[in-house]
């Protein structure tokens, strides 16, 4: 008996990088803005346009955690994947990652967050 296994792309697209991901780590910002629910809603559709992508469905945003945990996080899909971000008021940090299959500037994401949130932003690019 003979097994075929079957491969859902042609090899050569089983070792390309699909999308890529920016991951922002934003240290010393300004602790009321991180603590302000509607920073990131102006945050997060500053950086769509930005990077030239489209929101899909709405913005979720919630605040939850305990003690030194508790904190604002958000969710935006885009059309091409999704943008999370993470707001620590009482660390001054916030992160953000923007992971899409179509390229885009990372330190553009970057410095959008650093615009709404103050302190310094650094960024991490990843192919995935």
């Amino acid at each position: 008996m003979q097994t075929t296994t079957k491969t859902p792309y042609p090899p050569q697209l089983a070792t390309e990088p699909w999308g890529m991901l920016a991951a922002v780590d934003l240290h010393d910002g300004d602790r009321a803005r991180l603590a302000d629910p509607d920073t990131i809603r102006r945050c997060v559709p500053a950086v769509i346009e930005a990077i030239g992508m489209r929101a899909h469905g709405p913005l979720r945003i919630e605040r939850f955690g305990v003690g030194a945990l508790e904190g604002w996080s958000a969710l935006q899909f885009i059309e091409t994947s999704s943008i999370t971000v993470h707001a620590d008021e009482m660390g001054g940090r916030c992160f953000v990652d923007v992971f899409s299959c179509r390229a885009f500037d990372g330190d553009v994401v970057a410095e959008v967050v650093r615009a709404h949130f103050g302190g310094t932003a650094n960024v991490t690019l990843l192919q995935r």
